[in-house]
């Protein structure tokens, strides 16, 4: 009797070694899933845990976005995510084969793949793969449907089994773009100090300081809008700012006030009022081709133009009130601040609708100690150098920490 019972045991041991054998060995788990609204855009951010390779491409006959992952177990939980802004219709997990698995998004409009990126873990979060769409024309949609315009970290795949191309991705380690705007410039002198001294003179010395110091940092494209004295007209230097594709911009000014006394820095964002008020006289002008950058505004309706507006002028004062956080904290440790320092207003400089951009007060030239320190060259380095560490907090902040 024991020598059958120990036969027994036997035999299942080895059938449910057996099983556990067979059972496909995954790295890690794709968690869960978030679907959130950018500018003109929908972000799809997958939270796993461990790095994976990805294949990301457009299928038609229904509209979809397939995602493939390889030796990733997926959550079947995800499926029940649902998409606010109403482009994903539903989601579906299955498997292409042992190793892999495929996650299908039903779309309800045609899209174009923006742009796919990994994000390796930081403060509380664990490995991030982040996915941006735009809403597009059906042509543009037909134009990249098929594995030969899939977008990979360069996993094998059929595709390259099959010796299909497969775009490498590189958006996680692109330069971004910096576009300074020395405030006023030729007959426009802006305020003239306690001394006599232009703000036209004091923002071109500061916006070429800074520009040296972004350049230092060897991971910036920066630009400024002007280089000399020169007079260009407000909406010129935001057309700057957006044929450049920057990423942010950022105005220098120097403030004055009729009370002598008044003293400190202050950083000014794009008011609600204003860019409402903005985003109504852009859908109402005849050019909107080039109003949000990569959205063709002609094959769309004036209903989905005024919503696509909105939203990426909300999108922008968002970051821009982000990095005014971000040049607050830093300023704060150098120099002095004004109270309420982040301020709102419907300056010209600021209503480009997809740039995030501020207008920085640099100090008031109208009070005699402030405008000797802007003066100084040391002074001035040393509002850029809290300015450059400003502009690293905000790009690393919006990596790690705000997908969406």
């Amino acid at each position: 009797m024991k020598k059958l019972i120990l036969t027994y045991c036997k035999m299942a041991f080895f059938a449910i070694f057996s099983c556990v054998w067979a059972l496909p060995a995954f790295a890690g788990e794709i968690a869960n899933l978030r679907i959130g609204q950018g500018v003109g855009s929908v972000r799809v951010v997958f939270d796993a845990t461990s790095d994976f390779h990805y294949n990301v491409f457009l299928l038609d006959n229904p509209k979809r976005l397939v995602v493939d992952v390889e030796g990733m177990n997926v959550a079947r939980s995800i499926e029940k995510v649902k998409d606010k802004s109403n482009l994903v219709g539903g989601v579906r997990v299955g498997s292409v084969d042992s190793s892999k698995k495929r996650i299908v998004f039903d779309l309800q409009k045609p899209v174009v793949i923006k742009k796919v990126f990994m994000l390796s873990p930081q403060s509380n979060f664990n490995w991030r793969l982040a996915i941006d769409v735009n809403v597009a024309s059906e042509r543009d949609f037909a134009s990249k449907v098929g594995l030969n315009h899939a977008v990979s970290n360069g996993a094998k795949t059929k595709a390259s089994q099959d010796n299909t191309p497969i775009r490498a991705n590189n958006n996680s380690r692109e330069r971004k773009v910096i576009v300074i705007d020395a405030g006023h410039g030729g007959h426009d002198p802006g305020a003239i100090g306690y001394s006599g001294v232009y703000e036209k003179t004091i923002t071109l010395a500061a916006a070429k300081e800074f520009k040296r110091l972004l350049d230092k940092e060897n991971k910036y494209d920066v630009y400024l809008t002007r280089s000399t004295d020169i007079f260009i007209p407000l909406r010129d230097r935001f057309k700057i700012a957006r044929k450049h594709n920057a990423d942010l911009f950022i105005s220098l000014h120097a403030d004055s006030a009729q009370n002598r006394n008044a003293k400190g820095l202050s950083v000014y964002t794009l008011s609600e009022t204003a860019s409402d008020k903005e985003a109504e006289a852009l859908a109402e002008r005849e050019n909107k081709v080039d109003i949000i950058a990569g959205v063709n505004m002609f094959e769309q309706s004036k209903e989905v133009n005024d919503v696509l507006i909105s939203l990426a002028q909300r999108e922008t004062r968002n970051r821009s009130s982000e990095f005014a956080r971000c040049i607050e904290l830093e300023m704060r440790k150098s120099v002095q601040l004004i109270s309420n320092t982040h301020r709102f207003a419907g300056f010209a400089v600021l209503k480009a609708p997809d740039v995030p951009s501020v207008l920085l007060e640099m100090g008031y030239l109208s009070n005699k100690n402030e405008e000797r320190l802007l003066r100084q060259e040391n002074y001035r380095r040393k509002l850029a150098t809290s300015a450059v560490k400003a502009v690293n907090r905000y790009f690393e902040d919006m990596k790690h920490k705000s997908l969406f």
